[in-house]
């Protein structure tokens, strides 16, 4: 588990732009970047800086995985038939705390992954507690019945700053979800552009 969670805004402001759509980022009130010399930064990136910062914010997006965690996801996009950027973000929405987080059982992703760690939710009954597990199209994501009154999970539902994407069906009287279909990029409600084809660009060259 990475130690990210309490640093998530430094992610925001790292990137200069508020990734995961909040209302609370410190991006909404100033762009630059952290540290007394984040207002100075602001050069032009060259290509292999573009592609770095695609990756990271993909990479920070989904919990800030580990390196070796988001190129083994890579690889594994690369190898599969079809467009490599498009079946990276297919995987990436695969990620049991990725379902957990887009089905609004949780505020944050970072909460997503803890609470999937934590043992608070079944995969088509049996309780699964790696964040990492992939879903697959059919599977039904489910809150354990002694963890649906948690505070965080009722709040977290009622959030509006987010919908749920169509690619899930969610009932959140019962907090289930099931997962009906793999999603491109232009299904994923991403509140920053992502750009994938960079992220394979720079896996292609380095």
């Amino acid at each position: 588990m990475t130690k990210r969670t309490a640093a998530k805004y430094k992610i925001d402001r790292r990137m200069g732009e508020n990734i995961w759509g909040r209302a609370k980022s410190p991006v909404n009130r100033r762009e630059y970047g952290p540290g007394q010399h984040g207002q100075r930064r602001k050069g032009k990136l060259s290509d292999f800086g573009l592609q770095l910062r695609a990756k990271q914010k993909l990479k920070g997006y989904y919990g800030d995985l580990t390196e070796k965690q988001f190129k083994r996801t890579y690889v594994e996009a690369a190898r599969v038939k079809g467009d490599t950027g498009e079946n990276l973000i297919g995987l990436l929405e695969r990620r049991l705390d990725a379902v957990v987080y887009r089905a609004k059982f949780v505020p944050t992703v970072f909460a997503a992954r803890q609470f999937v760690n934590h043992g608070h939710v079944t995969v088509n009954g049996k309780k699964v507690n790696i964040p990492s597990y992939r879903v697959k199209e059919g599977d039904v994501i489910e809150v354990r019945q002694k963890s649906k009154q948690m505070a965080l999970v009722i709040e977290a539902s009622q959030l509006p700053e987010r919908d749920v994407p169509d690619y899930m069906e969610v009932d959140h009287s019962k907090m289930s979800a099931t997962f009906v279909r793999t999603p491109g990029l232009g299904d994923v409600p991403y509140p920053v552009v992502m750009e994938p084809n960079l992220v394979i660009e720079y896996y292609a060259q380095n």
